[in-house]
């Protein structure tokens, strides 16, 4: 089964949800919208090669577990295995504040950027305090609900977060050195790309550079040859 294949709807996951088209992709691999054959409800669907060098859906699908019922976290409908395919099925989503940045000629009022900041730092801290850090804020992953959470801004995407701390004794895990770089280098905390273990302040250090970016149009270090 080709993603070729799966685009025009002869794919179904789950038992119930029947693929419609791509929408989306990342280095772990394809998202699609999908239709819930009993009630046509839509959702997406996450694709990812069961030979994937550095399988990450399954991973990702704990973690959603673990921070369900969180506001302005997806709800995650069904994981298995369909296929030569790893497969997790979510809420559908609107625009990511990227997307969003793009529409309006990258350019948010201050009022926006700071009503944005509001939810983002809550979804952050919840995360924190189920004691797990994101290691790649971006624009592009807090995706704007639809419908009745229009309004709403999600987090997304935790195929590189790490447990900081130890749920029943709260101890956090050591600190080290000559790490490689995690996550996204434009939003990178200066110590990621020092290479030391990442906490909960490189989260918070790189919230501040989406929301400059977003303030300022730029970051100074965009284009910078390595």
């Amino acid at each position: 089964m080709s993603t070729s294949s799966a685009s025009k709807g002869d794919f179904n996951v789950g038992g119930k949800y029947r693929l419609v088209r791509k929408i989306g992709s990342g280095s772990f691999g394809d998202i699609y919208l999908a239709i819930n054959i009993s009630n046509g409800e839509e959702v997406a669907v996450k694709l990812e090669s069961t030979r994937a060098r550095h399988p990450q859906l399954l991973y990702e699908s704990k973690l959603y577990k673990i921070l369900s019922g969180g506001v302005g976290i997806p709800h995650i409908r069904w994981f298995g295995q369909e296929k030569d395919y790893n497969v997790l099925v979510m809420d559908l989503l609107g625009p990511s504040l990227e997307d969003l940045f793009n529409f309006c000629s990258r350019k948010f009022t201050m009022k926006t950027v700071l009503m944005l900041a509001d939810q983002m730092i809550n979804r952050i801290e919840y995360t924190h305090n189920k004691n797990f850090i994101h290691r790649d804020i971006k624009p592009d992953n807090f995706l704007m609900g639809i419908g009745r959470h229009c309004n709403k801004v999600f987090i997304i995407d935790f195929g590189l977060a790490k447990k900081y701390r130890d749920n029943r004794t709260r101890q956090h895990i050591p600190y080290r050195e000559d790490k490689n770089l995690t996550g996204t280098a434009r939003y990178a905390s200066i110590n990621a790309h020092l290479g030391i273990e990442q906490s909960r302040r490189d989260d918070m250090e790189s919230l501040g550079y989406v929301l400059m970016y977003f303030n300022r149009g730029v970051l100074p270090w965009q284009g910078l040859k390595v």
